[in-house]
């Protein structure tokens, strides 16, 4: 089904990618503490702004390097943004100002914006039947990179604050190397589609697609399921210290547990659910898991069955690849790369939006003077919007036929 090599490479950026960011999260206080010279209050508004302005440069970026992908090749996007993610992780392993680091973290969200690249050439080398699970198999990768950072971050903080950004520069140098020497362009003359600056925003490439058929309303199934789902970065560390007294190490354990059944389903379920299923039903499948654990996890009152119960959490991942397949079908050859943009951007988007919501509801009900002490409240408002979900892509099959 694929070229060996070239899909290790491809499965190594989108897992540092994902360990980019977890890589740093466990030194994030200190070092926000060192470079201000604050107290941790204000370092968490600094490490806030950090995260939301990495967010913002992926749901700005995402369709740019889409489109110069679809113009310029794949290879070229993915090799040039490795090796600016390396100097800059650099760049920031030596940063003394909060301003230098700024400066570092709108860089990382825009060469982080590769995983929609990644996904292109996954797209390019598949077969159509085979695209979700080419897109599984990304998946599993990003769970991987998941579980490993904040590990691995956790680990080399022991040698100091600047250590974690060490370790990403050479391993993003590294992969650079390595894609430079084994990754093959996959765009061809046929495939190839011009640049214009009016299809590489996210609005513009939005409004480009939306007007396919059938396109328009699953890319909306997309952006509410990933608001939805974004409930569990946004509340889970408060939501189980609040509700089950859960310890720093448990949350810890309990993230990791759900990032290696991530991981697994990604990377063993989705071949097997779109072969018994289909890709339509195994969509309905993977949303339907989803809305069952959001409406779980809003009641449940006893942590030992939480933590039992988080493996499960992990199966509704079948859904998005098989999603991200059915589109990928409806998208031509030449616009693979910016379809991937849009959707990295809208889950960009969601990361942004999403958490404002989330623990606004969140304070809302934990605050033990409300009308309703529900600390899972958060978990129901998601339970409605998978509904939303379910509904448009239920209406999305019924008006193709």
């Amino acid at each position: 089904m694929f070229t060996r090599l070239p899909v290790l490479v491809i499965l190594a950026t989108v897992v540092i990618d994902a360990m980019g960011i977890g890589l740093i999260i466990p030194v994030m206080p200190a070092l926000m503490r060192e470079v201000t010279g604050g107290e941790l209050t204000q370092a968490a508004i600094w490490g806030g702004i950090l995260s939301t302005v990495f967010a913002i440069m992926q749901f700005l970026c995402g369709p740019l390097l889409g489109s110069l992908s679809d113009r310029f090749g794949r290879r070229p996007v993915l090799l040039v943004s490795l090796a600016i993610m390396s100097l800059d992780y650099i760049v920031m392993a030596l940063a003394e100002t909060m301003w230098l680091l700024f400066l570092g973290r709108v860089v990382a969200g825009v060469t982080a914006a590769t995983y929609a690249t990644a996904l292109a050439y996954m797209s390019d080398l598949s077969a159509p039947h085979d695209k979700a699970r080419a897109f599984g198999i990304v998946g599993a990768g990003f769970g991987v990179g998941f579980v490993l950072g904040p590990l691995l971050g956790g680990s080399l903080a022991e040698f100091g604050t600047r250590a974690p950004f060490w370790a990403a520069a050479g391993l993003a140098g590294l992969n650079a190397l390595l894609g430079w020497i084994v990754l093959r362009e996959t765009v061809t003359d046929a495939t190839r589609r011009a640049f214009t600056w009016a299809r590489s925003n996210p609005l513009g490439s939005l409004k480009a697609l939306g007007q396919l058929p059938a396109v328009g309303k699953l890319i909306l199934v997309f952006f509410v399921y990933q608001f939805a789902t974004a409930v569990y970065p946004s509340i889970w560390p408060y939501y189980t210290t609040e509700r089950f007294s859960w310890s720093p190490g448990m949350i810890g354990i309990s993230l990791a547990v759900y990032g290696i059944g991530f991981a697994l389903v990604q990377g063993f379920l989705i071949a097997p659910s779109i072969k018994w299923f289909g890709n339509r039903l195994t969509v309905l499948v993977g949303l339907s898991f989803e809305l069952g654990s959001f409406l779980f996890l809003g009641f449940v009152s006893n942590g030992t069955l939480l933590l039992i119960m988080v493996p499960l959490f992990s199966f509704g991942a079948v859904g998005l690849p098989a999603l991200q397949g059915i589109l990928s079908r409806r998208v031509p050859d030449d616009s693979q790369g910016e379809l991937q943009g849009v959707l990295a951007s809208l889950a960009s988007l969601a990361t942004i939006l999403a958490p404002l919501i989330m623990t606004q509801t969140f304070a809302f009900f934990s605050n033990h003077e409300a009308t309703v002490y529900l600390p899972g409240a958060p978990f129901l408002v998601s339970s409605i919007l998978m509904l939303v979900a379910i509904t448009v892509f239920m209406r999305s099959a019924k008006s193709e036929r």
